[in-house]
């Protein structure tokens, strides 16, 4: 009996070691597995950054208010141009719409998409690590508009209205961005909470743009205000072939 009782203890032991043992492994393989990632990660923006000498495209804005997602209360079209050594720059299209709106929200937007994309301030709103800390959220992968995605979480290293607390949509070949959603970190104004934001990409020329860009915020003064923005007609100037 005293021998079957030591071997019963043996092999708890033994069993407890081996979990222990797998877990001291797992643990590092999946921190090099997620450290990869976050490295293929600042590699595609940094390629984008490097590669893209300026673009143009047409950006059509439309402003829904107080949960009508039908019918928008304002309306902008205008031709953006990007260029690396400047930023962005707008010509009106056209407009239509509440004025109001055009001016304490369009315009508003238009200004400050300039400011954001200007040489050593555009750097501060970037995806890489340097402005976030990335989790891989689990270890399986995710199809969006078809591509084979990681989701990665995303923690701001400082609060601003440009980083948001969220999750990231990379590809699973080259850690290109295809999605970010989450809510600012901070809001923009008093008037108004944090904005929940979804922002969806394509790959242009080799290199992600933005297509698609949805914000959502609510405020006691103004409600709910939704802002739908689609970038169309990409032209992309190159620094040098890809």
């Amino acid at each position: 009996m005293t021998t079957n009782f030591s071997s019963q203890r043996i092999c708890k032991i033994l069993t407890v070691a081996i979990f222990v043992l797998q877990a001291t492994i797992k643990v590092p393989a999946q921190q090099q597995f997620t450290d990869a990632v976050i490295q293929k990660v600042d590699a595609s923006v940094k390629t984008r950054s490097e590669n893209i000498y300026g673009y143009t495209v047409t950006e059509h804005y439309a402003v829904y208010r107080n949960k009508d997602n039908i019918n928008p209360v304002a309306e902008m079209t205008v031709d953006t141009s990007y260029l690396k050594d400047t930023g962005k720059s707008y010509v009106i299209v056209s407009k239509s719409g509440s004025e109001m709106i055009q001016n304490l929200v369009l315009n508003a937007i238009l200004e400050n998409e300039k400011h954001l994309n200007l040489p050593g301030v555009r750097e501060g709103s970037w995806i890489t690590s340097e402005n976030y800390i990335m989790n891989l959220e689990s270890s399986g992968t995710q199809q969006l508009d078809g591509r084979t995605c990681l989701l990665l979480s995303l923690t701001p290293r400082r609060k601003t209205p440009y980083l948001l607390v969220g999750t990231l949509w990379v590809d699973l070949k080259d850690g290109s961005i295809v999605q970010v959603q989450g809510t600012t970190s901070k809001s923009s104004s008093f008037l108004t909470g944090s904005t929940q934001v979804i922002r969806q990409y394509a790959n242009i020329n080799g290199l992600p743009q933005a297509t698609h860009f949805k914000a959502v915020s609510n405020s006691f003064v103004f409600g709910q205000t939704i802002v739908i923005i689609d970038y169309l007609n990409y032209h992309v100037y190159l620094s040098r072939p890809m």
